[in-house]
């Protein structure tokens, strides 16, 4: 169960699941959610493009092994040490959520629709609405440039801004992103947090 720091469970109770599914609880995933792990006034929402089966299938956001979202996280100065996926919730603490574009589960975020991304794009701008972050930050370069119909798009912050909160594009963790190894994205995580200690020193988190 997810709280948000109002004590408002978001997204509702995933109830058990496997901490090592087998191949059969990986097909009953396919087209499962994720609960969003959200509350007022975070520093940053992070979102990614949508669950993989493995994270549907244990309830946990980017649990895949080989996923590289909560090393970067580490590695970005945002949290104090490396967090497992199953802690996922204590990051409303520090002023970090986490969301999808799309919440069905596939096994690869190709099975999506441009529609589907469209769609999410619009329920994102919901939560934002509802929400307020300061920032959002997108997991996925290509989602991103489907999603938000900006096929120019670079990674880093962008001019445009969602609900008024800031963007920054970030790449996509998953382990087959072969385009940006660790050190990659350790940097890109750090320079999202540099300018976020930039704008808001009082909201900067984690270890200096």
């Amino acid at each position: 169960m997810v709280r948000a720091r109002s004590g408002k469970v978001v997204g509702g109770d995933p109830g058990p699941r496997p901490l090592r599914p087998s191949r059969a609880d990986l097909v009953a995933a396919a087209g499962r959610g994720l609960p969003d792990i959200i509350g007022p006034g975070l520093t940053i929402l992070f979102c990614g493009i949508n669950p993989g089966l493995y994270s549907a299938a244990v309830g946990h956001h980017f649990a895949r092994p080989g996923n590289r979202f909560w090393p970067a996280l580490y590695a970005g100065g945002f949290t104090e040490r490396l967090f497992s996926p199953e802690e996922g919730g204590e990051l409303l603490e520090m002023g970090y959520g986490l969301t999808n574009i799309v919440p069905r589960a596939t096994a690869g975020a190709a099975e999506l629709t441009a529609d589907e991304l469209r769609a999410g794009a619009t329920a994102l701008a919901r939560k934002v609405r509802a929400h307020e972050p300061r920032w959002v930050a997108i997991l996925g370069i290509s989602a991103y440039r489907t999603a938000f119909a900006r096929p120019q798009a670079a990674l880093g912050r962008q001019d445009e801004r969602i609900e008024g909160a800031r963007i920054w594009l970030l790449p996509s963790p998953s382990g087959l992103n072969a385009h940006h190894q660790p050190r990659d994205l350790a940097a890109a995580f750090s320079e999202l947090r540099r300018a976020v200690h930039r704008s808001h020193p009082e909201r900067s988190e984690g270890p200096a």
